[in-house]
């Protein structure tokens, strides 16, 4: 497998980290995490699967609560560049999308009528990450900055939050088994068997609670 889609030492190192590094004592953000590529191909994967079942499924055929993050056209910026986007201007952990990850997997097993399409993926994606940025870390942006991250209006995002919320009846714990099981779940679906692992020994960490503000870069 090439090391420019999937590293296995990128992918044991980086998932835990906040990806920052120093320059001239000041912090930076560092190259983009192997779990962004991760993610997005999974997650085109079960696009592509729904786009082929789409004969038999039209959105505006959903109760209206199953269309609040269908936008008005696809956009042009593709998941993996979307994802890109959203880690560069909110610089939250690798474990976040994870948890996104989870979150879109427990709204389709809540909700077997829900699917994920090219109309109301990004959207998703957007809340998601704003939600389990929430749910793990003590320092987070306010909804309208993820609003303009995201491309949509404060109005949207706030609205997509909240049913995304009541979709999920506010059923957002996610358990070291639990990340332990989509962290062996990326493993299984994109390495194909080559091997690769996510390093379990910084989960008490990750699930401490600990600020941002404590995870300072020191200059060497």
């Amino acid at each position: 497998m090439a090391e420019s889609i999937v590293s296995p030492r990128r992918m044991r190192s980086d998932l835990h980290s906040l990806h920052f590094e120093c320059e001239d004592g000041k912090p930076s953000f560092s190259p983009i995490p192997t779990v962004i590529s991760v993610l997005s191909s999974l997650v085109e994967r079960t696009l592509a699967r729904n786009e082929r079942l789409a004969a038999s499924y039209t959105s505006t055929s959903l109760p209206l609560k199953y269309r609040v993050f269908d936008g008005v056209q696809v956009p042009e910026m593709s998941i993996e560049q979307y994802l890109e986007r959203i880690l560069k201007y909110v610089k939250c952990s690798s474990s976040v999308f994870v948890i996104a990850y989870a979150y879109l997997d427990r709204l389709i097993q809540f909700h077997p009528q829900f699917r994920i399409t090219s109309v109301n993926v990004h959207r998703l994606l957007i809340t998601t990450v704003m939600v389990a940025s929430k749910f793990l870390e003590d320092l987070n942006y306010r909804n309208s900055y993820y609003a303009r991250v995201g491309g949509v209006s404060s109005e949207e995002i706030n609205k997509m939050e909240m049913d995304f919320l009541f979709l999920m009846g506010f059923k957002l714990q996610v358990s070291v088994n639990v990340f332990e099981s989509y962290c062996s779940h990326l493993e299984r679906e994109v390495a194909l068997g080559g091997g690769f692992q996510i390093e379990r020994t910084l989960l008490p960490f990750v699930f401490s609670g600990a600020t941002r503000q404590t995870l300072q870069c020191h200059a060497t």
